[in-house]
């Protein structure tokens, strides 16, 4: 695919939707589409729909339209998943999903193995607004389309500091940025900014991290109780993993929190040698050579064993090598 036209030709019902726990890349691509099928598609009844979205990203435009119920009763001509790897990801929606004429996939992640009739998937770009942006026509990319797609390439480029960031990244932000939005605002909102009780959370999990593999592996973790107590979830716990990846000397950081009894969410990042992404498809989930995640069962030991292990291989053989 080319241009998003060729998918939209005929189309009177769309619908669009992301992955589960939807990140900044996700809402920020599914948004994008939404607003750039709105305003230049008139005619096409489109509805979006995300597993309820963090207040963070209320400055992108008719983000109060998104849906976070399935619609039983419609059967879309076109539906369109952004930012999902694999049709198990897709939240909400799998029924409309299966149910519609034609469906689309457009997204960036490298284990992705294509589960529509159309799949346009990058595995090498920055992020899914990245490879959403090479769909639209860049004269027709207004403010508003130009601010959510902005969204998510900062979200998944760590603001442009991750090794997938490249020149062609930074050109097409540069771009987006002469439409006039409030760039370092939405960086510092949506990226940066936490409130004191998740400063909280992650001084706790920082401070009780542990450190493997003579100092190249480092684990935190919460558990079921440790959410309860201080009454967060998963959407507050953003950022963790990537600090951890920061300390000296780590080749690979894991954070894992208990979203059940004895069912971990599992997040992993890597500074280089270990593409995490093979240890993530290996254990059921999946994501890219450097950030990557899956769920897993057992106890923490258990996954961190597990998650060790291969690592250790991995490292292992580029001794070898």
């Amino acid at each position: 695919m080319k241009n998003i036209s060729e998918i939209l030709t005929g189309v009177k019902t769309m619908g669009i939707g992301g992955h589960i726990r939807p990140d900044g890349d996700c809402v920020g691509s599914c948004m994008a589409l939404y607003l750039y099928v709105k305003t230049y598609y008139p005619e096409i009844d489109v509805r979006v729909y995300l597993d309820h979205p963090r207040p963070v990203f209320s400055h992108i435009d008719r983000i109060d339209e998104i849906r976070t119920e399935p619609d039983d009763d419609v059967s879309f001509d076109l539906f369109v998943t952004c930012d999902v790897s694999a049709l198990k990801r897709l939240a909400l929606v799998s029924e409309s999903f299966d149910r519609a004429k034609k469906t689309a996939c457009i997204d960036h992640h490298a284990t992705n193995v294509g589960f529509a009739d159309i799949n346009h998937v990058e595995g090498e770009i920055s992020s899914c607004c990245e490879v959403m942006y090479g769909l639209f026509d860049s004269e027709k990319i207004n403010r508003s389309i130009a601010a959510a797609i902005y969204t998510g390439m900062i979200h998944d480029t760590g603001v442009f500091q991750y090794s997938s960031t490249t020149p062609e990244t930074m050109r097409i932000a540069g771009e987006l940025m002469k439409t006039g939005f409030e760039f370092s605002k939405i960086i510092d909102h949506s990226f940066y900014e936490k409130t004191y009780l998740q400063n909280q959370v992650m001084g706790r999990v920082l401070a009780e991290s542990i450190m493997l593999q003579h100092g190249k592996f480092i684990v935190g973790y919460l558990r079921r109780k440790d959410l309860d107590f201080y009454g967060v979830d998963g959407k507050d716990l953003d950022g963790i993993v990537s600090q951890l990846r920061l300390t000296k000397g780590v080749e690979v950081a894991m954070f894992l929190y208990e979203i059940e009894t004895q069912t971990f969410k599992v997040s992993l990042r890597s500074n280089g040698k270990v593409d995490v992404s093979k240890i993530a498809v290996y254990f059921g989930g999946g994501g890219h050579v450097r950030a990557a995640g899956c769920d897993m069962q057992g106890s923490v030991y258990d996954v961190i064993n597990n998650i060790s292990a291969e690592i250790d291989r991995q490292l292992s053989t580029e001794q070898e090598a």
